[in-house]
Order: C-alpha cells, then sequence, then structure tokens
C-alpha cells in the first residue's frame, strides 16, 4: 500500500523547519497525526521532534538557548524593569495634578484596553520565538527595521538614565555624615542667597531680586550648585568638563551593570532578588514612618482628592494616556528580550497580568509614602500643599531630601532612601541594556560567540556617552536626550511593531502561536484589542505627543533654536531604521515585484509558499482574520 503524505502548508508554519542534520529519510505507510506524535511530516519523510516541551522544532529551544534559573527571576527582572524611578518621581505628582481618584480612571482605562494588551503582545512574541527586538522579526521581515530602531532607544535611554543612578549614588554617599549636607547653609557650594528658612508661600524677596520658592534653600543648591555645578554653565553651549566626583560614581554604576549581565540571565536573575525587592521594603518603611508625621494626612488627603470635573480636560486623558504606556515599558525591546529566555510553554498570559498589575498598584502605593512626606513639610512651614508638590529630579533630589533632614536620625532616613532609588535605577538601567546586548548576540553571531566583551563596550560606550552629563551644564544634555530620544520615537515604534504583529504577520496566526505555547487561545477581547484598540491608542498617544510638544527648556532656561535641530535629529536616527531597513529589505530579495513584497511580508520559514504562489497576506482573508 502507498499512500502519499501531502505538504501540509499550514503545519509547516508552526516553526521554520531546520536542515535534517544527517537524519535519514525513511519512506512510512501511515497517516501522521499533526501535533499529538512530536514529529512534523513532509513529503512522506519523518523528521523527530528535538524537544519534549511543545516548542516547535526549529525554533531556539533547539539550540539550547539560555533560560531563567527559575521563574521568580523573570518575574522579578520584568517587575524591575518596569518599576523605576518615574513610579515614585512622576506618578503621584499626576494623580493629584488630575483629578486625585478621578485620575485614576482614565489611567486604569487605558491599562486594560491598551498597557496590558501590548505588554502580553510583547511577552508572547519573545517567548515564541526565542529571539531578541531585531530577529524576532523573522514573523514579517520587511519589519526587522523596527527592531534596531527600539534597540538604539534603548541604547540612548541608557547614556543618561545611568547618570540620574549616579546622582543617586553621590547623594548616598554624601548620606554617611551626622549632619546632612544639604540641611544648613555656610558650605563651599552656597550662595550669598542661601536661606535656612526652607520654604516660603509665595517668593522671597531679597534686595530688591525676587528669588524662587525652592531656589535658595540648602537642599535646592545642594543639587544644583553642589552636586550639577550648574552655576558655572551658562547654556548647553557651555558645559564645561566632567565632575570628577560624578565620574566615580558614573564608574561604579557602570561596574554594576556590567558585572550583572555579562553572564546573561544566569547573573542578572540572581542582582534582582536584590534590586526589585529592596524599594518595596524601602516604600514601606518609609510610608511607616511618613504618616506618624504631623500633616502626614492632610497631603494624602490631597493626593486622593477626587475632581471629576478635571475629567473635562483634555490633557487630562493624554497624561493618562502617555503615562501608562512609559510605565509598563513597551517598546524598548526589553520585553521582548527577557521573555525570550523563557520555556516555552511559560504561562505568559499570567505573567503579564501579574506584574503589570504590580507595576501600576506601585505607583499608586508609591504616592501615599511620598504625600505624607509633603503634607509633613506643607504643615511645618504652614503652607499648601501644592506649595511643595513636584514631579521628576525635584520631587527626589530636593524636597524629600530636605524633608528627610528635619526628621530625626535623618541620616539613617537619606540612607535608606538613596538606596531605594539607586535600586530602582539599577535594574531598570539593567533591563535597558539587556534588550541591546540580546537584541543584537542573536542577530550576529561573532557577538554572540564574545558576549562579555560586547558587554562590556556597550557599558563603556554608554559610560563615554554620559560623560557629556555630568559636566557642569550636562542637566542640559540630559534633558535633550531624555525629551527627544525616547519621546515621540518609542512611541512611533511601538506603534509599527503593533500594526507588524496585529496585521501583517496576523493576529489569528499570533493566537495560534500562543496557543501552541500554552495550550488555550487568547479571548477575542486580547485579539481585538490587538488589532484595533492598541494601535489606535498608540497613533492617540502619538498625534498627543506631537501636537502638545512646545520648546525645549529646563527650569528658567530656554534651550537655543538649533538644540530643537539636534533633538529631532537624534529621534530620526532612531525612527529612519523601519523605513531604510524596508527599502534595504526589498532591493535585496530576488524576484519580480510582486513576488518582492511578498518575500517582505511572509515569515522566513514559509518563503518556500511564496514560489508556489501561495501568499496568505495577498487575501483579504487575511486582513480580516480576527
Amino acid at each position: 500500500m502507498n499512500i502519499q503524505v501531502l505538504p501540509d502548508h499550514k503545519l509547516s508554519s508552526v516553526a521554520p523547519l531546520k536542515p535534517y542534520n544527517n537524519v535519514e529519510k525513511k519512506e512510512v505507510e501511515l497517516i501522521l497525526v499533526k501535533d499529538r506524535n512530536g514529529v512534523q511530516y513532509t513529503n512522506s519523510s519523518i523528521i523527530p521532534a528535538s524537544n519534549t516541551h511543545g516548542c516547535p522544532p526549529g525554533s531556539a529551544e533547539d539550540e539550547d538557548r539560555e533560560t531563567w534559573g527559575k521563574k521568580i527571576d523573570f518575574l522579578l527582572s520584568v517587575i524591575g524593569f518596569a518599576v523605576d524611578l518615574a513610579n515614585v518621581w512622576r506618578f503621584p505628582y499626576l494623580c493629584y495634578k488630575n483629578g486625585g481618584g478621578a485620575f485614576l480612571i482614565p489611567y486604569t482605562l487605558f491599562l486594560v484596553i491598551a498597557g496590558m494588551p501590548l505588554f502580553y503582545m510583547e511577552l508572547a512574541l519573545g517567548q515564541y520565538n526565542r529571539e531578541g527586538a531585531a530577529t524576532v522579526w523573522k514573523i514579517c521581515p520587511v519589519f526587522k527595521g523596527v527592531g534596531y530602531t527600539v534597540i538604539l532607544i534603548a541604547l540612548y535611554v541608557g547614556f543618561y538614565y545611568n547618570v540620574i543612578i549616579a546622582w543617586s549614588l553621590y547623594y548616598l554617599f554624601s548620606s554617611f555624615t551626622s549632619e546632612l549636607p544639604w540641611l544648613k547653609c555656610g558650605n563651599i557650594w552656597n550662595s550669598n542667597n542661601c536661606t535656612e528658612r526652607q520654604l516660603f508661600n509665595g517668593s522671597l524677596v531679597m534686595n530688591g531680586t525676587s528669588y524662587s520658592k525652592h531656589k535658595i534653600t540648602p537642599a535646592a543648591e545642594f543639587y544644583e550648585r553642589g552636586v550639577l555645578h550648574l552655576h558655572e554653565s551658562k547654556g548647553i553651549q557651555d558645559l564645561g568638563l566632567p565632575r570628577w566626583e560624578l565620574t566615580l560614581c558614573l564608574v561604579v554604576v557602570v561596574f554594576i551593570l556590567y558585572f550583572s549581565l555579562w553572564k546573561g540571565v544566569k547573573s542578572s536573575g540572581k542582582v534582582v532578588y536584590i534590586t526589585a525587592t529592596m524599594p518595596y521594603l524601602v516604600l514601606f518603611v518609609l510610608l511607616i514612618n511618613g504618616i506618624t508625621l504631623p500633616g502626614a494626612m492632610n497631603g494624602i488627603r490631597a493626593y486622593l482628592h477626587i475632581d471629576f470635573k478635571q475629567l473635562n480636560n483634555p490633557s487630562v486623558w493624554i497624561e493618562a494616556a502617555t503615562q501608562i504606556f512609559y510605565s509598563l515599558g513597551a517598546g524598548f525591546g526589553v520585553l521582548i528580550a527577557f521573555a525570550s529566555y523563557n520555556k516555552f510553554d511559560n504561562n505568559c498570559y499570567r505573567d503579564a497580568i501579574l506584574t503589570s498589575t504590580i507595576n501600576c498598584v506601585t505607583s499608586f502605593f508609591s504616592g501615599f509614602a511620598i504625600f505624607s512626606v509633603l503634607g509633613y513639610m506643607a504643615n511645618k512651614h504652614g503652607v499648601d500643599i501644592k506649595d511643595v508638590a513636584t514631579e521628576g529630579p525635584g520631587l527626589v533630589f530636593i524636597i524629600y531630601p530636605e524633608a528627610i533632614s528635619t526628621l530625626p536620625g535623618s541620616t539613617f532616613w537619606a540612607i535608606v532612601f538613596f538606596i531605594m532609588l539607586l535600586t530602582l535605577g539599577i535594574d531598570s538601567s539593567m533591563g535597558g541594556m539587556e534588550a541591546v546586548i540580546t537584541g543584537l548576540t542573536d542577530d550576529f553571531q561573532i557577538l554572540k560567540r564574545n558576549r562579555k566583551i560586547f558587554t562590556f563596550v556597550t557599558a563603556f560606550g554608554t559610560f563615554l556617552i554620559a560623560l557629556f552629563c555630568i559636566t557642569n551644564g550636562g542637566i542640559y544634555v540630559l534633558t535633550l536626550l531624555d525629551t527627544y530620544a525616547a519621546g515621540t520615537s518609542i512611541l512611533f515604534g511601538v506603534l509599527i511593531e503593533a500594526i507588524g504583529v496585529s496585521w501583517f504577520y496576523g493576529v489569528d496566526r499570533f493566537s495560534e502561536d500562543i496557543e501552541r505555547m500554552m495550550g488555550f487561545k487568547p479571548g477575542l477581547y486580547w485579539r481585538l484589542c490587538w488589532k484595533f484598540v492598541s494601535p489606535a491608542f498608540l497613533l492617540f498617544v502619538v498625534i498627543a505627543s506631537i501636537v502638545t510638544s512646545s520648546g525645549l527648556k529646563y527650569d528658567g532656561y530656554i534651550f537655543p533654536q538649533w538644540s530643537s535641530v539636534v533633538g529631532w535629529g537624534i529621534a530620526m536616527s532612531s525612527m529612519l531604521f523601519v523605513p531604510a531597513y524596508a527599502i534595504y529589505k526589498f532591493l535585496t530579495v530576488k524576484g519580480t515585484f510582486k513576488e518582492r513584497i511578498a518575500y517582505c511580508v511572509t515569515p522566513e520559514h514559509e518563503h518556500h509558499l511564496v514560489a508556489e504562489g501561495n501568499i496568505r497576506q495577498f487575501k483579504l482573508k487575511h486582513w480580516l482574520a480576527i
């Protein structure tokens, strides 16, 4: 009996077939039941499956890809990356400014309809394909440029984010004194305008000159004159030399990052046991201490007050959308890189729900620790909460240290607080650098074979560029990078990523991939979000970021016009990878015009279908499928 076993193209789409590697073809006289006996078949040949985990033959699991030592290593790494300094210095202030408890309505809405779906999509994408941000686009080669885009953005962020960690380390070292250096005036960095009256309701007039209510405090002068030496710079065109104290702190930060990453996830997965858990312990301790302070309840009430009228303001919705996006950290290639080291059958759906929820709850929880202390400050100096509430570096490097300096045992509280900032920053920076390393080592085998050297080169490269940010005018360079390097460009990158996965690769096929991993298919809600809601959300945020953009400034300093040109040049340098690679791919593949397009949008392991004229993307059914 001769039974012909026809090629099953749907089955072949499970994963790319690897070369047979000396496996002898044998004719068989049976009909194989696909997906039940651990084999793939084509043209009456048996190809033994190479694993027993349900991982498709030909996937990266066959190559003995490194995996996390324990599941908790992965979870802590994701949480540590997503929970960063912005959870402490941005969300609480946004919540307070935009209607208190009412702000949670748009924030939670955007979390559910866009934040979680994008988070889930990136984890599933990385885990199924077991590749970094660039090579994961073997599912649709024309979009590989977006992988390079997010890798470059992650590298840009490392240039300046490590500087903020270095500031935290400098503050930590400075806290090991019997009297905190930002408690009083009279230090070498203080100006004649420094006064130990810490806050003023309005402005203080001295010698006919009006000064900002924060600029003359010892804490403000320690930050801007003692740490940044901003008074020695006239602007971004007058940077000066790197400050040696901050250079040493930056060296320590870079060494910590290198030795955390040089052995891959086996080493970084152990570091996060400290860096990801320490902030929660410290936040809890700070909260317990904060609520015992006089005036703390006033601060918490101000934080939670509900003003539904604020929801009529479009800017509230825009800020909620941008905050949920940046807070979860989608689009930097980090989630894809982390998930690529998971076991193939890991439940990434549960991981996405758990970690994204923890991240947002942490943001909300940190607000209690912050505003209890702000309430204490307002009560102590007889001013309103709005006179002490702020966001960004000013909150964690001026206002909060100033409050700590007035507490009994201030040295202890300062050390604890800056350890929290240090650990918050370290694991977030580790995630960004891992995205760069994994993304490029998966793409270039020579880098993979020399991972330790490449990790060192990457860390050293970020150190060299970061030196510009620790000069006297370095804060201007940092502001420029923070505004443009990961602003509109990262939103654009994730928008293209969502379109590539949901429309070109196909939500239906992506859902089948997830079903092969976990045994169940994503529900209709997730598929609708991936195909329609998330791309629409990202398009809305991209447009909002462009419309609401204004001239670059830091405090009272207005940047020159040319700095905006430089900034947009930095942004475009990453975004241009998307069209540039698409053009390159189209020009380098062979065939007719139609065949070239087909090869560009068809998964690499299905290129044989192009030769047969069986191209999914050329059929209306593909674009309508959900």
